[in-house]
């Protein structure tokens, strides 16, 4: 009941006109940057951070959200449409969709991918709104030793769960933690790494890094693949959308499932792209017509947009709650959170509770707003595709370029976003995860501290990190989760040759 009261209080935050101004602005461009090729939510939010410092906090999280939503949506037009995935979560929905485009079913693809993302989307933001009050009452109990542990445990969650190569995230994760040491030590004062340099004492700032690993690095490995658009043109009327959704409660079952896979990997390190894919693959198993999947089957569509819209969402919970972001963009929330001088964790809850549940209000009218824009201004986004892609990367460089420049009014951070966004470039080449470098760049800082300080409190003594069931818990869970590669190795070996190991399936 509290938590339904403090919702409503969200909505008279909301009442400002110029929130919902910024909503709709926002889910608009997340539209357009979800359409884009190159882009993507991360990108988006971070391309666009810089031009809401003028905001309050409020407005500003409102429309960065927002462009996350739109992002989201956006992703399933190139999907279906152009077979050519707008967003890494709307690959599986090519599948699919597309073959539904080609038989001319383009209106009946979108229309299912649209409100599948509209109730993944529900399903999370109810997840939030009952779960992040709990959560946050409970970690009012974490001191310097519970904070690191659960820092650890998203940590080893991303080496141990992830889909990608335990050793090359481990790489990723690595540089990350050497880029955010750089600077001035917050608990000795002491320089680390600076070389000497003036430039270097604020430290490598995780917004110009982040444009340029996904902003820049993301064009220029379009640009090297000579990406060409071609697609379906396509329009949705009432009646296209009245008859799928008629078909639509068939469904309901694969939904459901479908959003509990999403949150899940939402909360926890996961992401929307292998939440996307397990759904998907879930839907094949169990449905009556899973012989169809890849010939042009709705279902086929809708699972996966439902998982990745719950993913993307719910990884807002852990970002609130604990002050661990459970995807890319939240960690770039995260940090546009910390330069407003909010620090994202329990007493966000206490201290700027009009803040968090106006975010939380948002989100329902969000998603709302963006499933009305989608299913309008389809025809005006796919002709935007139209445009030749050797024009709009470099309007999109600019706006990389105007973003950096902006964060602290220095020419030094255009060439540092550069050299960004060629490690960008590389470590796309090379396969290696970008997530997992943003994560600890993000975090590393606010990881050292709780750790150093838990062992000032102990006096170098490890035995804190068990010291009480809590953080014996979440350590131990952490280990688990770091070395689940070779468990789940071991365990294959067990069954026999032919099987696999867990994290390869």
């Amino acid at each position: 009941m509290e938590a339904l009261t403090s919702l409503i209080g969200g909505f008279g935050v909301l009442a400002d006109p110029m929130n919902i101004v910024y909503m709709f602005v926002g889910i608009t461009l997340g539209v357009l940057i979800g359409v884009l090729p190159g882009l993507g939510g991360a990108n988006g939010v971070a391309i666009l951070l810089p031009l809401t410092f003028s905001m309050t906090p409020v407005s500003a999280i409102i429309m960065l959200s927002s462009i996350y939503w739109g992002a989201l949506f956006g992703g399933a037009i190139t999907s279906i449409l152009f077979n050519i995935p707008g967003e890494p979560w709307s690959v599986a929905t090519t599948f699919d969709g597309h073959p539904m485009a080609q038989k001319g079913k383009a209106g009946e693809a979108l229309t299912g991918a649209f409100t599948g993302s509209f109730i993944g989307a529900f399903f999370a933001v109810l997840l939030i709104t009952f779960l992040a009050p709990v959560i946050a009452k409970f970690a009012l109990q974490f001191g310097p030793a519970e904070f690191f542990a659960v820092y650890l445990l998203t940590f080893c969650a991303f080496v141990g769960m992830g889909r990608e190569p335990a050793a090359k995230v481990i790489a990723a994760m690595m540089l990350g933690f050497a880029l955010a040491a750089v600077g001035i030590d917050t608990v000795t004062g002491q320089l680390r790494m600076t070389f000497g340099s003036v430039e270097l004492l604020r430290g490598f700032d995780f917004l110009v890094a982040v444009i340029g690993l996904f902003g820049v690095g993301e064009i220029l490995l379009t640009m090297e693949e000579g990406l060409a658009f071609k697609g379906k043109s396509a329009a949705i009327n009432a009646k296209v959308v009245w008859e799928t959704w008629k078909k639509l409660p068939q469904y309901w079952v694969g939904c459901l499932r479908s959003a509990i896979v999403g949150c899940w990997m939402g909360v926890t390190p996961g992401g929307a792209t292998p939440a996307s894919f397990m759904s998907y693959g879930l839907a094949k198993k169990f449905s009556r017509n899973g012989r169809n999947f890849g010939k042009g089957e709705l279902e086929g569509v809708v699972m996966p947009e439902v998982a990745a819209h719950a993913a993307g969402t719910s990884a807002l919970l852990p970002m609130l709650t604990l002050g661990i972001p459970g995807s890319p963009t939240a960690a770039v929330l995260l940090g546009g959170l910390l330069i407003w001088g909010l620090q994202p964790g329990p007493l966000l809850f206490v201290e700027q509770k009009d803040f968090v549940w106006g975010l939380i209000a948002s989100i329902y009218l969000g998603n709302i707003a963006g499933l009305i824009v989608v299913l309008t201004t389809v025809p005006i986004f796919a002709a935007i595709l139209r445009i030749p892609f050797s024009v709009i990367a470099p309007v999109i460089l600019v706006i990389c370029a105007v973003g950096a420049y902006t964060v602290h009014n220095a020419g030094l951070d255009i060439a540092v976003m550069l050299v960004f966004g060629v490690i960008g470039y590389l470590f796309k080449k090379l396969q290696y995860p970008l997530a997992p470098l943003v994560l600890a760049l993000v975090l590393g800082d606010m990881a050292e501290s709780s750790f150093r300080q838990a062992m000032l409190v102990s006096q170098g003594h490890l035995s804190i990190f068990w010291s009480n069931p809590l953080v014996g818990s979440i350590v131990t869970l952490a280990l688990v989760m770091l070395i689940w590669p070779l468990i789940s190795i071991v365990l294959a070996r067990l069954k026999g040759p032919g099987s696999k190991p867990a994290a390869a399936e």
